[in-house]
This record gives C-alpha cells, structure tokens and sequence, in this order.
C-alpha cells in the first residue's frame, strides 16, 4: 500500500462541486506538481485540515480550475494515510484532465474500493463498518441511510465485541494453563464458562433474529399482488408506480409473467411483484405464469390479495384466498369501487380488507397507513442489525458452533474438544468484524464498491 492512489470520488455528471482524491505516502508530492497555492507556499508544508485556494493544471501546464484543496496527514485522515482531496467546479472535464495530470506526476488509478479498503487495512474502521459505508452511499430511503450510518460508527461491533471478547479469554485461559503449569494462574474449569456461553449464545441469537428486519430495510418488503385474471392488479401496481408500468388491457390472462416494480408506499418501501391471474388453464405459457404467482406467494414478505369488487366472488376468487390464508402478512383489496359494489368487506376472511380504486386511486392512502402499520417503525435504524448474508452466515456459524461448545459440556469432552468449538465460534465471529478474515473474502466485499470510495 506504499504507492499514491487517486480516483475521482464524485459521480461524472454535470454538478456544482467534483472531488478529486488521493491518498498514499507521496500524496502531498505528487498533487504539489499539478496544484499551485495562491499564497505561494508549497502544499507538502500547508496547515492540516485546511482549505488552501489554488490553480489545479492538466498535463500541459495549462490552469484548468482555481479550486481548494485539503491535505490531511496519517493517521488522522480516512484511510489512516496521508491524504489530499481537490474540491473543484464540477465538469467531467476539469475532473478527467487534473486525474490525469496526476497519474503523469506519479499517481497510481484507484481500485473499486480501495480508499476504504484501506481504512480497514489500516484499523481505520472494521469490516462491518466498511460494508455499511457502500449501504450508506446505495441507501435509497432515510431509514436505510441512518441504519447505515449507525454501522459506520460501530454500533454492529459494538454488539459483537463483547461476545468475541468472552470467547477469547476462555480460550487464553485454557492456553494459559496449558502452556505454563508452573505458573501461578486458577484452574481452569469448564463448568465456569457454561453459564457465559450461554450468554453468548442467546446475544448472537437475539442478533441473528434481527437479519430479516435487515433484508427489509436495505432491500424492501416484497410485495405479491395476487388474484384471477383481469380484478385490476397491473392496474393497483402502475397506480403505486405512478406511471403505466404494465400493460391493462379487458382481456383477461393479459400478465404473464411476474413483472417487478420498486415503490414508495407511505413511508415502507415495497418490491411490487405483479403476478398472472391464478386460474386454472390449459394454456401452457399461462399456466408457467400461474406457477410463477404460486411461487412469489410463498416467497413475499406480504400478500396483497386483489378481487374486482363490481362481481360476486368465484371459486377462482375462494381457491386464491385460500393460498394466501398461511402467510402472515396479508392485505386484502376490494377493488373497483367506482363500479357498482357485489363484494362486501365480510365476504372475504382477512384481518386486513380494504376497498379502493386503482383507477381513481381512492382508498389507496388506507392501503398506505396499512402497510406501514405492518413494516414502518418496527426496524431499529440504529445500525444494530444484520443487514447482508455474508454477515448472517457468519454470525449462524459462530452460534451453531456455540451451541456445540455447550453440547460438548453437557456429554462431558475433554476441554481441548470444547474449545475447537468455541475457537471455531470465533473465527467466524472474525469474518464479520475482519478478526481473521481471508484476503479473498475481503477483496469480494471491496469490489461491491465504486472508484473513488
């Protein structure tokens, strides 16, 4: 990590302000060959952490910004390296002449990720805090955004730590005894550390358990909208888009394939999945359709049963309310209502019915306060849950092997056969943190990120 990196770590469109970064020993050197100071001093001299006007040149000499720049000294800086940043106007082209410039004068082009990979690298941040960096930066709703947040400033490792922490000194103890008889240290007994593992346990389970808040909050609740053919699905699904998404038509089996759709609804964030009408058929592209809706049922976070309220209920109507009687979250929605009415809320056996519109959009703000009574508010935003699978996997490793730590108790092992167990709990406890994680598990996270990041 000794040579200088530089990337531009804003977007290449138009906008008001472009950063150009670099970070690495020389960094200092190599920008003080392309940017002058106003004031006439040498930028590998300036104060740190300040702001310095000056003329940012391209790779003939030529000014092309008076910009700022800031230069911050390792290991107070983001990486843990020295460190400078230009805040230029924002034109793709003073920003792709002044990179270029500085990869003549001796900088090296970014990796995806590499600024923060080597925060980490450096004990800038742990890898939980460096994976939420690349959720903060996608993150697409308030909620996710300070969940995201809150992971960054270690709330995840926080909640880790101490479990890492009783593992470890069970393992030192046993070692310790271990290797120095002589010494002067208390036996070491494992019937003292069965009350802790247990402790351990539940803490990584009641963690475990926060992984599907997570899922939802980064990625959505996913949303089926099910029923027969032709009661208004497609129509609900563009009336929550806002545009026409699907294609409506009168002629019934129109949908045949899931068609997905990413929405604001009230404040809960939904992957509307809009499926073909369940019925039976012998049409074979249709039925493949039918068998897609079937799946998505089984699949979603939340149901939304669809029936054209203008028409008495069929048995294609009863045969679809009983596929989503078995889920846990399920609206049902009367539809049509601008059309004469045959369908009354009691007809139907969900908790949650409600009458709408989709072409008028009526009931549609009923359905809003619905869903988010059923998702919004019930996730902690304090960057204390799992949010991706790579972390879950981990942490279900290290509790299942907890778990057999405390078997190995129970049928009396000897103490070295525990402690594989417990030292088995750790290292996947260290893949989360990025304790003992491999070089491949960590250059597969960093590639999720952007250049520049």
């Amino acid at each position: 990590m000794s040579h200088t990196i530089a990337a531009i770590s804003t977007g290449l469109s138009v906008s008001a302000i472009g950063i150009i970064r670099l970070t690495g020993t020389d960094c200092a050197q190599i920008a003080g060959k392309v940017f002058y100071l106003n004031n006439g001093k040498s930028l590998e001299n300036a104060k740190n952490r300040q702001l310095l006007l000056g003329c940012l040149h391209d790779k003939n000499g030529r000014i092309i910004d008076q910009c700022c720049a800031i230069y911050c000294r390792g290991p107070h800086s983001y990486t843990g390296e020295d460190t400078v940043e230009f805040h230029c106007h924002g034109s793709p082209a003073v920003l792709a002449a002044g990179l270029e410039s500085l990869y003549i004068a001796g900088a090296k082009p970014a990796k995806r990720g590499e600024f923060t990979k080597r925060a980490f690298l450096n004990g800038k941040l742990d890898l939980t805090q460096a994976e939420a960096v690349i959720d903060l930066i996608e993150a697409d709703t308030a909620d996710a955004a300070a969940n995201a947040a809150g992971q960054v400033g270690g709330m995840l490792q926080r909640k880790l730590n101490p479990i890492y922490d009783n593992l470890t000194n069970l393992c030192s103890h046993f070692h310790a005894v271990l290797d120095y008889p002589d010494e002067d240290i208390e036996d070491f007994g494992l019937a003292n550390y069965e009350k802790p593992l247990k402790a351990d346990a539940k803490n990584l389970f009641d963690i475990l358990k926060t992984y599907g808040q997570g899922r939802i909050l980064t990625h959505g609740v996913s949303a089926a909208i099910v029923g027969r053919p032709n009661v208004g699905k497609s129509s609900l699904l563009n009336a929550l888009a806002g545009y026409e998404r699907v294609i409506v038509t009168e002629v019934a089996g129109t949908t045949r394939d899931t068609v997905e759709e990413t929405v604001m609804v009230g404040s809960t964030r939904l992957r509307l999945i809009d499926t073909a009408g369940i019925r039976e058929t012998d049409d074979r592209i249709e039925a493949i359709g039918v068998e897609r809706a079937k799946e998505a049922v089984r699949n979603a976070d939340l149901v939304i049963f669809v029936c054209d309220g203008s028409q008495p209920l069929t048995e294609d109507d009863r045969a679809i309310m009983e596929l989503c009687h078995g889920h846990e979250n399920t609206i049902a929605l009367i539809n049509k209502t601008d059309l004469d009415k045959q369908i009354q809320p009691s007809d139907l056996p969900f908790m949650q019915i409600i009458e709408i519109s989709a072409s008028t959009g009526a009931g549609l703000d009923l359905f809003a306060d619905a869903v988010d009574t059923m998702f919004a508010g019930e996730i902690p935003c304090d960057g204390s849950i799992l949010t991706n699978t790579r972390q879950y996997d981990a942490c279900r490793r290290a509790y299942e092997a907890i778990l057999q730590a405390l078997q190995g108790l129970k049928l009396g092992r000897t103490p070295d056969a525990v402690l594989t167990d417990v030292e088995m709990a750790m290292e996947a406890m260290g893949e989360v943190t990025g304790a003992t994680v491999r070089e491949d598990i960590t250059n597969r996270i960093f590639e999720r990120f952007c250049v520049g990041k």
